[in-house]
């Protein structure tokens, strides 16, 4: 049977330098070798994203509930949190314990598109 071997999430941008930059700076991403234009593709660990300049485009904060991307499942969410919190990373929820057994903290990018790191506990 086939397999998928690897993914990246793709997201429109609205700046594809600043938003560039937020996840190499700030998010402690790294460029990619692959190169084409009004793209950005980044790693860290194990998680790729390609980044796509859609200029004009509504950003993904005016989308409310539906902004949401990505959860990642981390090994320490309190050290994940102050890094980013060192970095200036616009974070929206301190690191707390949920029902649903994950210690969880959110931040959102400079186009709105939020993410939510968990750690089981």
């Amino acid at each position: 049977m086939a397999k998928i071997v690897n993914s990246r999430c793709v997201l429109a941008v609205c700046d594809l330098p600043v938003s560039t930059r937020y996840y190499v700076d700030v998010l402690g991403f790294s460029e990619d070798p692959v190169r084409a234009e009004g793209w950005s593709f980044l790693s860290r660990d194990g998680f790729r994203v390609m980044l796509g300049e859609c200029v004009g485009e509504r950003p993904a904060g005016e989308l409310g509930n539906h902004s949401y991307y990505v959860h990642w499942l981390v090994d320490n969410a309190d050290e994940l949190y102050a890094e980013f919190a060192s970095k200036g990373a616009l974070l929206t929820s301190f690191p707390a314990n949920k029902p649903w057994g994950l210690r969880e903290f959110g931040l959102k990018t400079p186009d709105g598109h939020r993410i939510v790191c968990g750690q089981v506990v």
